[in-house]
Order: C-alpha cells, then structure tokens, then sequence
C-alpha cells in the first residue's frame, strides 16, 4: 500500500512534463509558449519553450513541498508515521481535484501548490516507515521500493498523457492531471489500516508491550528483546533532546548532517528531472512530433522502472556504494554522448535526422538505467537509514527539504539553461556526476545489512569520518571525568 506514496510522487512528476507538450493545454494556459512553437521561425530550437510562468507550472510543486517537509517532521514526530502518511493523502486528493477542474493558470499552480504539500509529508514519512519496519537484511530491497514506485508512477503518468493527448475536443488533460486522485485514494483509504512502527510507539512513550508484539509481528518470530531494547535506548536518548534541527548540528552528528545536505543535493543534479520533468519537450526539441515525444517518454519511463527493480534485487547484496559508483559512470558516459551528438548535430532551427534521434533516445535510456539502479533508489535509502532515532525525523526533514528546494532550482531554470547553454547542458551535469561519484567513492560509508540503532559505528571506523566523530567522543569523556 505504501507504494502509493511513491506512484503519486513519481505521477506528479511524469505528468507536467507530459501535458505541457499537449497543444491545447498550451494554448489554453500558455499562449505565449505555445505561439512561440508554432509560429516563430526566428527563436531557436533550444529556447521555445523558455518561459518562468510554464517553469512555474511544474516547480511549484517543489516550494510547497520544501515548506510542508518542516512541517511533516513536527507531526511524524509528535503524532507518528501513520498519521503524517494520512495528512499528506489528503492534500494529495484536494491538489489532483484542483488541477482536473482548472479553468486558469491560477487554480493550475494552486493545484500543485497540494500536491506539494502532500509530497512534502509523503516524502518524510514513508520512506521513515519502510526502514523502521523492514528487517535488516532485506532494508534496502524495501525501501529502494519507494523509488520503485517512484517509476511506476513517472511511468504511468506518462502512458495516461500519451493516451489523452489523442481525445478529440483538446480536454484530455484534465484527465491526466484528475488521475493523480487514484493513488491518492487508495493511500490515504490504506493508511487508515496501518500500524504504527515500533520505534515510533516506543518514541511517543506508548505501551513497550504493544512495541514488543509489533516487531514480533513485522520480523516473524518472538526473539526480538536485543533489537527492542536497542529502540528502547535510543528512544531514552531521543527524549532529551528538546530541539532535534539545533541537535542535528552537533559534532557527533557531522557525517549524517553531510550526508542529508550532499545526496538529495547530488540526486538533483544528477540532470534526471529534467529527463522526468521536460522528456517530451527536449524530444520535440530534437525534432519529434507530438505523440512520438510522449511515447519516447514512455520508453525511457519503462528503463526507469526495470533498473530501479534491478537495484532492488541486488542493493543487499553488492552493498550501496557499488551502485552508486557504477551507476555514476554510466550516467556520465551516456550524458557526453548526449552532448556532443546535439552539439554536432542540432543546430538552432530544423531538428536531428531520425538516425540521430533514436541514437539521443538510446543514450538517454542508457542515462535513465544508470539513475534507476544508482542515485535513484539509493539517494531515498541511504539517508533513512544513517540517523539515530533522536534525530531521524529532523534528519529526514532536512533531506526532503533539500530535494525539493534543488528539485524546484533545477525545475525553474532548466528551460532558460537549455537555451543559453543548448547542448552544453548535458556536459554540465555531466560535470556534477564526476563530482558526485568521487564525493561516494571517499566519504560514503557500506551501510548494508546493519540495524538502524547500531549505524553509528560506521562513522567511528571509516577513514575520515572517525577523526570528527572521534574528536567529540574524546571531548564528551575529558567532559565527564
């Protein structure tokens, strides 16, 4: 049932870019965007569809979302997980409502301005939930499923818009924006039925009783004291600490906090949103019609998914930092190919041979794989799992946050980027890949297959994170004696 929160995620995500290379969804909302595309022969191919209003569209989404993540963390925290997943469904149904009905761009963007806020505490809570519930050994094949669905949504979204975009009378839109109300039903219906996790009971101070046959139930056998006492520790711990975000700034905790600030930062400028948010736009820019831009989405949508499943069979075994690393590879190669063919290739008027546009295709689904089974699920899962209870909503918090306000940076000028730096955008997160991949290779830690309350002894063994880590350790021990 969770899953939903990510198919309504990776849904909002597939779905303006796919109505917004509709015809009459431009016309309607943005006819400047759309007389530009159709009428001027003199603007590039790489700046038609540059507009801060169109941009808005899609990125308001992101504000809304950055602004509830502060929000969400006071309720997964005071009122648990459950009730955060419930809050976020519900402003999920009002927002896809909204954008089904619109009949101007003001109620559009209000519209994703829910959507937003239900990002926002989907996206704090959910992927809180599947790691305190997920044993160990299987935590990362459970919770890189939230990026899963994340594709499944992105996916759907874009078979819905390739479908719609062929109703004769140019309303077809609206159902593609009113869809986004089905998953949002079916999650907000199921969180009624869900339990609330162990270490979110025992956080709140309820019954250890209830805790204790919570995680005999979620593990699948009555031998679980050693792990409830470890939550019952950390919850000891968690409960003298009266401001978590003042807290998360200790010492102690410099690894996490870097880690929560540098990979949903990294996610971003991976350059995939622009791929999931603008695949239909760039694809009529290399010159391809309409339906042959959306249904080119629906291929890379398609890769997305099968290498985020790949990631999810083999994330436990080959560990993070394998897939991380490879992964950055692949997307770097795949983006200068990219670059350097619509460099060679696409000038600024007329389009690619089809030759050279299947090649681009090609290439930017090597890129998609890459993401799927790398910073996709990854950039979810190693940020849920490395913060000690005391910190971990506050954590998670920060990490949303930071996803959305570089989500919306790059949402808001990718279109204006495209047109000043045309093809060299490819080479520019291509650049940010390099750095992303040495930032993993010497600062990340292997967090596979170790329980969530005993994450701090990475840190303290790692080459470089035991230096800062220690250091407090030595402070806090003079401090005592």
């Amino acid at each position: 049932m969770l899953v939903h929160g990510g198919v309504i995620f990776g849904y909002d995500i597939g779905i303006s870019g796919g109505v917004t290379s509709m015809d009459p969804f431009l016309k309607r909302f943005f006819p400047e965007v759309y007389r530009k595309m159709k009428d001027d022969t003199k603007i590039s191919n790489y700046c038609k569809f540059d507009s801060q209003l169109l941009t808005s569209f899609t990125s308001s989404l992101y504000v809304a979302g950055f602004i509830a993540s502060f929000f969400a963390s006071a309720v997964t925290r005071a009122f648990g997980r459950k009730q955060s997943i419930l809050f976020g469904g519900a402003a999920f149904l009002a927002g896809a409502a909204l954008g089904g009905a619109a009949f101007n761009v003001y109620m559009l963007i209000f519209g994703r301005v829910l959507l937003g806020v239900g990002v926002g505490f989907a996206n704090q809570s959910v992927p809180l939930y599947l790691s305190e519930m997920a044993p160990p050994r299987y935590r990362g094949a459970i919770s890189n499923g939230f990026q899963f669905s994340i594709g499944i949504g992105a996916l759907s979204a874009n078979l819905i818009n390739y479908g719609t975009e062929k109703i004769q009378g140019g309303w077809g839109w609206r159902i593609s924006l009113a869809m986004a109300a089905v998953p949002a039903f079916i999650l907000t219906l199921g969180a009624f039925f869900l339990p609330e996790t162990p270490n979110s009971l025992i956080q709140r101070g309820k019954d250890h009783k209830k805790a204790k046959r919570m995680l005999q139930r979620v593990r699948g056998t009555n031998d679980v004291q050693a792990e409830l006492d470890d939550l019952i520790q950390a919850s000891i711990i968690s409960r003298t600490v009266e401001h978590p975000f003042k807290n998360i700034m200790r010492r102690k905790y410099r690894p996490q906090l870097v880690m929560a600030i540098a990979i949903p930062f990294f996610q971003q400028v991976t350059g995939i949103n622009v791929i999931a948010f603008y695949a239909p736009l760039l694809f009529r820019t290399i010159g391809l019609g309409e339906s042959a831009s959306l249904l080119s989405s629906i291929v890379t949508g398609v890769v997305g998914s099968g290498s985020t499943f790949v990631s999810m069979l083999i994330v436990d075994k080959y560990g993070r930092r394998a897939l991380f690393i490879f992964g950055g590879i692949q997307m770097f190669l795949s983006q200068i190919m990219v670059g350097s063919i619509m460099a060679a290739e696409l000038g600024d008027h007329g389009g690619t041979g089809k030759g050279y546009a299947f090649i681009i295709l090609t290439l930017i689904c090597i890129y998609v794989a890459g993401f799927g089974w790398s910073w996709g699920p990854l950039g979810w899962l190693v940020p849920s799992e490395i913060f000690p209870l005391e910190i971990r909503s506050a954590g998670q918090s920060i990490v949303v946050a930071v996803s959305f306000i570089f989500t919306f940076i790059v949402a808001q000028t990718f279109l204006s980027m495209l047109c000043h730096f045309k093809s060299g955008i490819f080479f520019f997160f291509g650049g940010w890949v390099v750095v992303m991949t040495a930032f993993i290779y010497y600062l990340l830690p292997e967090t596979k297959n170790l329980p969530i309350e005993k994450m701090d002894i990475v840190w303290r063994e790692h080459w470089f994170w035991k230096k800062i880590v220690g250091e407090e350790e030595e402070i806090n021990k003079m401090e005592a004696a």
